[in-house]
């Protein structure tokens, strides 16, 4: 993935996270990461607003293809995520639950306001080409609701699967994980001619329920996955393309009434998930100077039908649209000026007569200058202005809100190998939809538990980030500070203040065929000034502690072989709250081989991993509950699976 700046910087892949290897090289713009030479498409890599930007590798999301999010963010302290099923999975960015940042697939917003037992985060990252993560500040541009950052995410091109030259091709990943029984199998076709693309994929994947590191069968964890994208697009000699993609994703199974808890004892009910997202996209691919437009209109829906009160369902809805020209003023100073718009409903049915909707409308107009003062120096600035309308569900309810938001980074080279970087946003986050779910009739289940919208504010929020990169030799190690503070945010009782805070701490050694690599992160969440359990965080954060994530990899290239192993692993956590416990500790090892024939025999890799090999029983960190144990009988902790041997085989055509 090239950039489009001839500038000699140096990718800083994750400001002490370190998820790219954390030495790279520039040659012909080309980055070196890890051992395996990949190319990457973010034109503002090096802006200052993205010193502290997390990316995901080519080599990490091909590793990841055939697995979740889980595997997606694997080897990272700082993004965990929590449930060993896609349907319990929740992101968390520096201890900040996902659905805080700006969101968005092929730039259309996901709106991931769905029941609070489930998540719609179920992405699946063999669809994926780029993954960047903005935690804490993001830019102007990055969209409304960046309250506490934005995640950008990009689905596979045409370009992705074809060799230059070719004009048919693609790929077909096999694989068989022992634990649960699972079979999974994907296929990528990319063709192209004269100017126009066309790619399919689909995804399909089965099993039964999986068993934790103690042996016991985990009921509610059955696989029942499938995955879809049509992407068509048209690039002119004059670099004018259009891009329409498709995309859908199901899961459906049994689960427990609470898809995120283990088993309570209670029967298993139905659960079904729909993720849709399309998208329309306009692009200059050769624009530069003062006229390089981009315009963008989507719309995506989650819906979440699982009969918990009644045949509930919930669905979630957003269509939005963004235009924006880039001012080119040198090849390292830009200015963005745009608008965008963004239409959100959250929705509740029963199943029988009762229905409940929320919804807003935000308009906003947004400006980001990017600029390099001095070959030492880069600075970043931007400003928005946003406008919102709000429906609610009862007493037709409705609200007009307006604010501004801020946002200033600096990237500074202090001496040849070490920078120090910074960053700040004052961010309006307008009002909340609510949870669908908690749409439901409270009224009806008890009239002194009705919903009430007095007293209902706009959220603003703060995030400070500081933090240090050093580069010497093959060694490279980071620091990072970070905060985030939201006031009047919206919760079930009434608004609150939240927070989070710590800091990231990472260390990679590259020795040219291999590497090694460490990064450590510790968080803590607060409400109203106060550590409390991870209930009171409920869609805000995770009271996670201190998380631990190491990496190793050798190439073997006499022999074809790529190996190394990953350790997952978390230290006790009190919140010292009086009704939880403390979290436990545990230490996760993962190994791997995988061997690529030689070429003129067959296209094809073949990769074995063995998960959790000394089949330890714990739940993750970010897995809702690890505060409260066995203190009550309602909630038991999902735990992950164990030992789990996997063989994936891809065969390129």
């Amino acid at each position: 993935m090239a950039y489009k700046s001839n500038s000699a910087a140096r990718l800083l892949c994750s400001t002490a996270l370190s998820i790219c290897a954390a030495t790279t090289a520039f040659a012909q713009n080309v980055v070196s990461l890890d051992p395996i030479e990949v190319q990457r498409a973010d034109p503002l890599g090096d802006a200052a607003d993205h010193a502290a930007s997390v990316y995901v590798s080519e080599a990490e999301l091909e590793r990841a293809a055939m697995g979740d999010l889980k595997d997606l963010f694997a080897g990272l302290s700082s993004v965990s995520v929590g449930g060993g099923i896609p349907i319990a999975q929740k992101i968390f960015v520096n201890g900040v639950d996902m659905l805080n940042l700006a969101v968005t697939v092929d730039g259309v917003s996901q709106n991931n306001r769905v029941f609070h037992h489930a998540s719609s985060n179920a992405f699946d990252p063999g669809l994926m080409k780029s993954v960047r993560v903005d935690p804490g500040v993001a830019a102007a541009d990055a969209g409304p609701n960046a309250v506490a950052g934005a995640v950008v995410m990009e689905t596979v091109d045409v370009a992705d699967i074809l060799e230059d030259g070719d004009n048919f091709g693609g790929n077909t990943r096999i694989s068989f994980s022992d634990n649960g029984g699972t079979a999974t199998i994907a296929t990528t076709v990319a063709a192209r001619k004269d100017g126009y693309e066309a790619l399919g994929y689909f995804k399909r994947a089965s099993g039964d329920n999986y068993t934790d590191g103690s042996g016991e069968e985990e009921l509610g964890t059955e696989t029942d996955l499938q995955s879809a994208l049509v992407k068509l697009a048209h690039e002119s000699d004059a670099g004018h393309r259009i891009e329409f993609s498709a995309q859908k994703a199901s899961d459906s199974g049994l689960r427990n009434p609470k898809a995120n808890f283990g088993y309570t004892g209670s029967d298993l009910i139905q659960y079904d998930t729909t993720r849709t997202t399309i998208a329309l996209q306009y692009e200059n691919t050769n624009g530069g100077g003062m006229w390089d437009p981009s315009a963008s209109i989507g719309f995506s829906e989650n819906t979440v039908d699982a009969p918990n009160y009644e045949d509930s369902q919930g669905t979630t809805r957003t269509l939005n649209a963004k235009v924006q020209n880039v001012f080119h003023f040198s090849d390292v100073s830009t200015l963005t000026v745009g608008a965008d718009f963004i239409n959100q409903t959250s929705n509740y049915k029963d199943g029988t007569t009762f229905e409940a909707e929320e919804e807003k409308t935000n308009f906003g107009l947004f400006v980001q200058a990017r600029v390099e003062p001095t070959e030492r120096l880069k600075l970043s600035g931007g400003l928005r202005a946003d406008w919102q309308d709000f429906s609610g569900a009862y007493d037709d309810y409705e609200d007009s809100v307006s604010g501004l938001s801020s946002n200033a980074s600096a990237v500074y080279e202090v001496a040849p190998g070490l920078t120090v970087n910074a960053g700040y946003s004052n961010v309006f986050g307008g009002i909340q939809l609510a949870d669908n779910y908690d749409l439901w009739d409270r009224a009806a289940y008890s009239p002194t538990y009705d919903w009430d919208y007095s007293g209902l504010e706009s959220a603003r929020s703060e995030n400070f980030i500081l933090g240090t990169d050093y580069t010497a030799g093959d060694w490279t190690l980071g620091a990072e500070l970070f905060k985030t503070q939201i006031t009047d945010a919206r919760s079930d009782d009434g608004n609150i203040d939240f927070e989070t805070r710590g800091f990231n701490l990472s260390s990679t050694y590259d020795w040219g065929n291999g590497f090694a690599r460490a990064s450590f992160t510790r968080s803590e969440g607060l409400i109203d000034g106060e550590l409390v359990a991870s209930y009171d965080l409920l869609d805000y954060g995770m009271p996670l502690g201190d998380i631990i994530a190491l990496e190793v990899q050798q190439e073997l290239p006499n022999a074809n072989l790529l190996v190394g192993g990953s350790i997952d692993a978390a230290l006790a956590y009190d919140t010292g709250v009086a009704y939880t416990v403390e979290a436990p500790a545990y230490t996760v090892v993962n190994v791997f081989a995988e061997y690529t024939p030689p070429t003129s025999l067959v296209n094809m890799t073949i990769r074995a991993e063995i998960n959790n090999l000394f089949d330890v029983d714990y739940a993750d960190r970010a897995t809702y509950g690890s505060d409260y144990g066995d203190l009550y009988s309602s909630l038991t902790t999902l735990d992950e699976p164990g030992r789990t041997i996997s063989v994936i085989a891809t065969i390129e055509f």
